[in-house]
């Protein structure tokens, strides 16, 4: 049984006060024989603490959350087009739907099945070489609209003791994404030059699922590790017997 409650801990992501449970924390039992039901709506429950953050447990807002650069090579050859964005903030995560959560059994990992309607990004950006016929070495914002994106969270998870409290602790955790629509601009580039902004945008208009796919590794692998630790910083704050019991 214990490996059913790793399972949901590790998604469930609620939040400790050692005497009472606090209002970030919807409680589960395992007695429950609608238990996987609990464990989804104690998920959406905790939604709008984490959008704003909670400050006893040092956890900032994840609206936005911020990732690292990501460097992109979108055509080949000597003078291929090279972007990188940096300075990521990431906007939408929050308003998330578990639609399937499985529990870790008999080393199976978790699995959760999630839904979030739309996620924007802002960033820096930076290009290098020739677009289409264009020199495009230049700098300035980038912004993306992602829409329709189903998530698929795979993990595991392991039990830790700590001042004779028993804790749960993400080892890994793998981010799957779909994304459906995908919108994708930049503004105030090349010393504002028109005709290089509008042939950026037109690229970035009409191949945009092009540059998602090129994208994705290193989107998904960051996003696991922006989850990762949004989980253990939760967790390591939460007793398991505050948002799980037996009975």
């Amino acid at each position: 049984m214990w490996s059913l409650l790793a399972t949901s801990a590790v998604i469930l992501s609620s939040v400790l006060s050692e005497t009472t449970i606090p209002p970030y924390v919807k409680h589960c039992k395992g007695s429950d024989p609608h238990l996987i039901d609990c464990l989804i709506s104690a998920l959406h429950h905790i939604r709008p603490f984490i959008a704003k953050g909670i400050p006893e447990i040092q956890m900032p807002t994840v609206e936005p959350f911020r990732m690292d650069d990501l460097s992109l090579a979108l055509t080949s050859g000597p003078n291929g087009y090279k972007i990188t964005l940096k300075e990521m903030d990431i906007y939408g995560s929050s308003n998330f739907t578990v639609t399937k959560l499985k529990l870790a059994h008999n080393g199976q990992p978790f699995e959760a099945k999630i839904k979030i309607p739309k996620m924007s990004i802002n960033a820096r950006y930076t290009s290098s070489g020739v677009l289409i016929i264009l020199p495009a070495s230049g700098n300035g914002t980038f912004n993306a609209h992602l829409g329709d994106i189903l998530a698929t969270v795979k993990g595991h998870m392991r039990e830790i003791t700590k001042d004779g409290k028993q804790y749960l602790h993400v080892d890994k955790l793998d981010v799957d994404l779909t994304i459906k629509d995908v919108r994708m601009a930049v503004k105030r580039i090349f010393n504002n030059n028109r005709i290089l902004t509008e042939a950026t945008n037109l690229f970035l208009r009409e191949n945009g699922q092009e540059v998602l796919r090129v994208m994705m590794p290193q989107l998904k692998q960051k996003l696991a590790a922006v989850f990762k630790r949004v989980a253990n910083q939760l967790l390591s704050n939460v007793p398991t017997e505050v948002f799980y019991t037996e009975n």
